[in-house]
């Protein structure tokens, strides 16, 4: 039941934002790393266990957007962030007070980790085509 309720909480994370302030459609799907004879293969996440490696992907409304907007998302707690499929996103490490690249941000006198990563924000452009962003992390 848990990995059900991990599942939940993980899809219902990512929110967005216009200039304006409406809303975006947000598609958010769950994957989960599987070896194969012939490699790692994704797979839709049904259930989840401790030490799966996942991938968060979030898609908006296809084509490129009207309007610059930001994706962020929440990493859930039970997750251990370990990159984005996009160098350009900005990691928070306290809870989204202060953003920046995860090798800038610091806990006390150390680099940031990964792993203490909470939060994640992708700037969207106006020439922005791809229509999704994506992160992996590992289950807790």
């Amino acid at each position: 039941m848990r990995s059900i309720l991990l599942i939940a909480s993980i899809l219902f994370m990512a929110t967005a934002a216009t200039a304006t302030g409406s809303a975006l459609s947000i598609q958010r799907s769950v994957f989960v790393e599987t070896t194969q004879a012939d490699g790692i293969a994704l797979e839709p996440a049904n259930t989840l266990s401790r030490g799966d490696r996942v991938v968060l992907v979030m898609q908006w409304d296809g084509g490129k957007p009207a309007r610059p907007f930001t994706l962020a998302s929440r990493v859930p707690e039970t997750l251990s962030y370990q990159r984005s499929g996009d160098d350009r996103v900005e990691v928070s490490v306290d809870g989204g007070r202060r953003w920046g690249q995860l090798g800038e941000l610091r806990q006390g006198q150390r680099a940031a980790q990964p792993d203490e990563v909470t939060n994640l924000r992708w700037r969207i452009g106006t020439n922005d085509s791809s229509g999704m962003r994506s992160f992996s992390a590992i289950v807790r």
